[in-house]
């Protein structure tokens, strides 16, 4: 059994505040052939800097920054290998320290908890993370095995080079233990899909019935093609700073109050069981009676651990109170509602409850994935985690409307908004999470923003 020792949960801490000043991305496709890679993060570097109303100069800007992190999940898909100093190059960042991240789905988390650190600790005061995927070069089948290639080859790949398959069983393993219905996870892609229609970045949206759901052909039983995730082709950008150049660059700066990580073994076989570690909201005694293995084969430790740091790095006590917004990493249905409960959203066992309440939607007591997600807009991997935060921090900023309802921002895309939009600004929010993950819970990173 695995035992924590004192220094393992020593909760972390900012030497310097961290903040972000502005966010950027393009919209996410299936295909993109018109644009290289260099081309899509060139418009994803220009909305950040163009668009944000920030208080200096793009020219001004490429001049304060000292420090990049850049986000690719495979060099495989794109057929380049250090392809982060071509981004460089073409952001006109040389001759600048730079770093490239990889950590599976959580490569963008990762690549922000990078950049934060360099902020925190003083080496940087203002750093560009850039994520992209170019995940169109490849076929389906072939882009599926390269991210498949992020479980372990020796085990998980005898199940046929397919996520969908690794976590059909989890699926399995889920509802068999707590009894939850199908119908419960049609209920998440039905939501997530529903708000990426008012996303003109989304490649996926769509109105969905439950019905139809429910009758949507099976990839890996029991997760069906509209439970599963879109593979994409996008770039995001996210820019971090210290307090003071923070307030040079923008007038409304959010305070990155945390962003912490776990991480838990490859093969998921070799998981093994443990103490439960509770978060700030759980009291004792709470799983004093719990039927099964801690975390087993249905529950992620790498998330329960990045959000008690997180949680405890930030001061939350109760997730669902206090936090406003959230965006989750929902790859697959199933990891959804296992997200739930390992970020203390309900108790184990329980998640369904966090869907079922209402609590997860627009207008609710914690509204999640108003992004659209990674179900209805985008999972273009190395970009997805930066632009999770990037969606908090609009949110935030109070400048969702700006960035998703302007007819003309449709039209940049070829697109035309709905005529029955809906403004998904929550009202005068103070804090937002963002959890990015890897793998079968092999990588997770947990942030937490809070405005000032």
């Amino acid at each position: 059994m695995i035992k924590f020792g004192e220094g393992n949960l020593r909760i972390p801490k900012f030497e310097r505040p961290v903040y972000v000043v502005a966010g950027g991305m393009t919209d996410f496709r299936k295909r993109y052939p018109e644009k290289t890679t260099e081309e899509l993060v060139l418009e994803a570097m220009n909305m950040a800097l163009r668009e944000n109303d920030l208080k200096v100069s793009q020219a001004e800007f490429v001049r304060m920054v000292n420090f990049c992190v850049y986000s690719q999940f495979a060099d495989h898909f794109g057929d380049q290998l250090l392809a982060a100093s071509k981004i460089h190059d073409a952001l006109g960042f040389d001759p600048l320290g730079n770093i490239e991240v990889k950590t599976g789905g959580a490569t963008g988390g990762s690549s922000v908890l990078a950049g934060a650190l360099a902020v925190a600790s003083g080496y940087a005061s203002v750093v560009p993370v850039v994520g992209w995927e170019r995940m169109d070069e490849v076929p389906t089948k072939q882009g599926n095995s390269y991210i498949a290639s992020a479980a372990c080859k020796n085990f998980e790949s005898e199940l046929g080079w397919m996520y969908a398959s690794y976590y059909a069983l989890m699926a399995q393993r889920y509802l068999h233990e707590y009894g939850v219905s199908r119908e419960t996870l049609a209920k998440i892609t039905i939501k997530n899909h529903h708000y990426a229609r008012f996303s003109p970045y989304s490649q996926n949206p769509m109105e969905l019935t439950l019905e139809e759901v429910m009758a949507n052909k099976m990839v890996s039983d029991p997760l069906s093609f509209l439970e599963c995730c879109v593979m994409s082709t996008g770039a995001s950008v996210l820019i971090l700073a210290d307090e003071e150049m923070a307030w040079k660059l923008s007038d409304r700066p959010i305070r990155l109050k945390a962003i912490c990580g776990g991480t838990h073994t490859l093969r998921t076989a070799d998981r093994r069981d443990m103490e439960l570690l509770r978060l700030p909201n759980e009291p004792e005694g709470l799983y004093k009676d719990r039927e099964y293995d801690w975390p087993g084969f249905s529950s992620f430790l790498a998330a329960r651990m990045a959000a008690y740091l997180a949680y405890n790095m930030a001061g939350i006590q109760d997730p669902v109170e206090e936090l406003d917004l959230l965006e989750t990493h929902d790859a697959f249905t199933i990891s959804d509602i296992q997200t739930y409960e390992d970020i203390g959203l309900r108790p184990y066992g329980r998640g369904r409850e966090f869907i079922e309440s209402g609590e997860a939607y627009f207008g609710a007591k914690l509204p999640t994935n108003l992004s659209g997600g990674l179900l209805g807009t985008m999972h273009a991997v190395g970009a997805t985690g930066i632009f999770q935060i990037v969606e908090i921090l609009w949110q935030l900023q109070q400048k969702w409307a700006k960035f998703h309802a302007e007819p003309e921002r449709w039209q940049r895309y070829g697109k035309t908004k709905p005529d029955d939009f809906e403004n998904l600004q929550v009202d005068n929010p103070k804090r937002g999470a963002a959890v990015s993950h890897a793998g079968t819970g092999s990588h997770v990173t947990m942030a937490i923003l809070e405005k000032e």
